[in-house]
Parts: structure tokens; sequence; C-alpha cells
């Protein structure tokens, strides 16, 4: 098995309805995003996929949140834009765009600081 990760971010505002604290008020983050896939065996360049492709079809999906009032982006403006409803959201993003035969989505995590993530995985 082989395991790949990229990192990348993007800085977004957000708040949580239902929050007693400081966080139920608009506020921002630099969010910083880890997707991992796997894969059984490598292409036949020797990679299980390029870094630079899996980071540009990432950067796709977050473009959509990138400098931008979360809540007011669907489904974020149901759901409670929370690190776990986001890394989420990502990892149903990039699902169906990465799933392949030879290539598996393995997880999404969402940093909020250096110190809080969340991650999702199926």
């Amino acid at each position: 098995m082989y395991r790949l990760k990229i990192v990348t971010g993007f800085d977004a505002a957000h708040q949580l309805r239902g929050y007693k604290g400081k966080c139920e008020n608009i506020h921002g983050h630099h969010w910083k995003v880890e997707v991992e896939v796997f894969a059984e065996t490598l292409n036949e360049l020797g990679f299980v996929i390029d870094f630079k492709e899996l980071k540009k079809i990432t950067e796709e999906v977050i473009s959509r949140l990138d400098h931008a009032f979360i809540n007011k982006i669907p489904p974020f403006d149901e759901i409670n834009p929370s690190s776990e409803n986001i890394a989420r959201w990502i990892y149903m993003s990039l699902k169906n765009g990465l799933d392949e035969d030879s290539l598996k989505l393995s997880s999404v995590t969402v940093w909020e600081s250096e110190h809080a993530s969340a991650t999702y995985f199926e």
C-alpha cells in the first residue's frame, strides 16, 4: 500500500450557531487542509498521483471557501460550519473526482489552528 498526502489551505471567516462562547461571534482562521489518498499500485510513472494534480483538485474545491464567510455557502447556510463539517464537505467534494480503481481518498483533515483539527474519513 502507498499513502500520499498534500497540505494546502485557505482563509475564511465563520461563526458557530448555538455555541455559547467567543466562537459564536464572526471570526476568521487560516485553515490548513490535509488530503490523504492511498493506492495498492503505482501508475506508469511510479506515482500514486502527481502531488501537483492532487493539490490542484483540492484547491479547486477549497477555492469556494477562500476569503468567504462560510456561513453563507451551502450547505453551511443550514449546518454549522464546524471543522468537522468542513472536513466532511471537502472529503465529499473530492471523493467522486479522486476515487478510481487504483486510487482512493483516505481522509481529509482540517486545522483551524496549529493545535486543533478535525479529520473525516469513511
